[in-house]
């Protein structure tokens, strides 16, 4: 018998919905929300995750792409979080050391602008004795230039040097919700949670529905988990929750590498606002953000950046690379997310705390706020409260999380290799294994194999368009135009794995051309940026 196709698998996994009572019921397919499905999965218990629309499609598909331990936070005084940050960045380092991936960064030392080097080395101190290893720390003028060329805001006279790591925020999902799998969970997107059920005021299930077809589902669970991220509040609101975040916008630009090229990742305060700011080498592009900004916008409507944003984040690359003179047009993509932060009654957006929050109410267990790197620890917090109504014993450990990728063909050059591992961990040989040569090429002006678009079509519950080329892969940030000028191709390699006839890939297509038109370019009309 052949291997099931997509839609089969899918239909399977639905027909299991009803037919068991589960010891976890997760909502939100990010971070969060895997963290602790792969946790709970690994102890035994019985876990169903659902995600009402795409794995990562929010806050985890639109961060910073940063895993580092804080170093801001030792300003703030907030030794916990930047020792807990710093312990788990080195975690993942080791655990997936192909996909958590080293990046140096360099902060301009500049006469007469905070931080000044002195209270930035004493930091540095701070956070290499946390993490028990040294940073370079000084560079001088003459080697500050040679690790960073074009570097050269008013009055620099050296930098400061440091160690953080990077990631691909929406493939570390995937990798957490594989392990998940592989310990008995079951993961589903477009599913949506309707309404709570309770027994005596407890929670007691949950009622869903699929958003492919509207068929609801009756579902039984000891406890839920809320870990919707901005969205926490809705739910908690059948249980009498009151609110607790305060959406904060965080905005990012895309330009392609040779248009600002950078080896380190430059970190600066804005010369406006003296907010962070940094622009670093990420899948072959040079990535620019954040913002910080209180979102008021639906939270069911995409986030886009704004005129303002954009001028903003130009503002900084070209405080710092003045030769480089960026504009608006040399920009191929952008993005923005929501991220869920608790309300702390602070004044300015960017002073809001970064904590992470676990509330048990009536067995909704809701776990909001926090940070990427930390993601381990915060679904720990969410099974200590949910064991108690699971009946199931917790204990907080430092088990490896990462089942570690096995042997690859060794005449695939090692960046093949070391790609392959990054994005399928454990399964990487198997899902590579009959790989061709043109599969293993790269994407023109991209890290991304050929290969990856057909392994995410067969084995990664991609529903629409956007799935496959924002998420699984993330070409649709990358590249111009969203990916779409690859699109025969894309199409050619997808098509056999995909339950599409030409009618649904003209709607994916057009439904997908919208999506990147309204939320992944520059607002208002933009001259595309040349090609090199």
């Amino acid at each position: 018998m052949g291997e099931l196709s997509p839609s089969d698998r899918r239909s399977q996994a639905l027909a299991q919905l009803d037919a068991r009572t589960w010891d976890l019921v997760v909502i939100g397919g990010g971070i969060s929300g895997a963290g602790v499905a792969q946790q709970a999965a690994r102890r035994g218990w019985k876990v169903l995750l659902i995600e009402q629309r795409d794995f990562a499609w929010g806050t985890s598909s639109r961060s910073s792409k940063l895993v580092h331990g804080g170093l801001r936070y030792l300003k703030e005084g907030d030794i916990k979080t930047t020792l807990h940050s710093v312990r788990e960045r080195d975690r993942l380092l080791r655990e997936a050391p192909e996909l958590i991936e080293p990046q140096s960064f360099l902060f301009a030392d500049c006469a007469g602008r905070k931080p000044g080097r002195r209270l930035f080395q004493l930091g540095l101190r701070v956070y290499d004795l946390m993490a028990g290893h040294r940073s370079l720390g000084w560079a001088n003028l003459a080697t500050t230039r040679t690790l960073a060329p074009g570097l050269a805001p008013p009055g620099m006279r050296g930098s400061m040097v440091f160690q953080d790591a990077k990631t691909d925020d929406a493939r570390l999902v995937w990798r957490v919700l594989s392990e998940a799998q592989r310990d008995g969970a079951l993961v589903l997107n477009y599913l949506a949670a309707r309404g709570l059920q309770l027994d005596a005021g407890r929670v007691c299930g949950i009622t869903v529905q699929d958003v492919t077809t509207g068929q609801p589902h009756q579902v039984r669970a000891k406890t839920v988990v809320n870990a919707t991220g901005a969205w926490a509040d809705r739910l908690r609101g059948a249980v009498g929750g009151k609110p607790l975040l305060r959406p904060l916008r965080g905005s990012h630009l895309v330009v392609p590498f040779w248009r600002l090229p950078v080896a380190q990742s430059i970190s600066l305060m804005h010369p406006r606002d003296g907010r962070p700011v940094f622009l670093y080498p990420w899948e072959g592009a040079t990535l620019i953000g954040t913002t910080d900004l209180d979102h008021r916008e639906d939270l069911d409507v995409e986030a886009s950046i704004t005129q303002a944003e954009v001028d903003y984040l130009i503002e900084a690359v070209n405080d710092q690379f003045p030769a480089a003179a960026l504009r608006a047009t040399d920009v191929s993509a952008c993005y923005a997310g929501v991220r869920p932060v608790v309300d702390d009654g602070s004044g300015t957006a960017s002073q809001a705390a970064r904590d992470h929050v676990v509330l048990d109410e009536s067995g909704l267990i809701t776990l909001t706020g926090g940070k990427l790197t930390t993601f381990r620890l915060m679904a720990q917090d969410a099974l200590a409260l949910a064991a108690v109504h699971v009946g199931q014993p917790f204990a907080r450990d430092d088990a490896v999380m990462f089942t570690p990728a096995g042997a690859l063909n060794p005449r695939w050059s090692p960046s093949v290799r070391h790609r392959l591992a990054a994005r399928y961990g454990y399964r990487a040989g198997e899902l590579s294994l009959h790989a061709s040569e043109a599969d293993l090429q790269t994407i023109p002006g991209t890290n991304t194999l050929w290969l990856e678009l057909a392994v995410a079509a067969r084995h990664e519950a991609v529903v629409h368009l956007d799935d496959l080329l924002l998420r699984r892969t993330r070409l649709g940030i990358l590249l111009p135009r969203g990916g779409l000028d690859h699109l025969a191709r894309i199409r050619a390699l997808c098509e056999p794995h995909l339950d599409w006839d030409d009618a649904q890939w003209q709607a994916e297509i057009d439904r997908y051309r919208a999506l990147i038109a309204a939320h992944y370019r520059l607002p208002g009309p933009i001259q595309e940026a040349p090609i090199p």
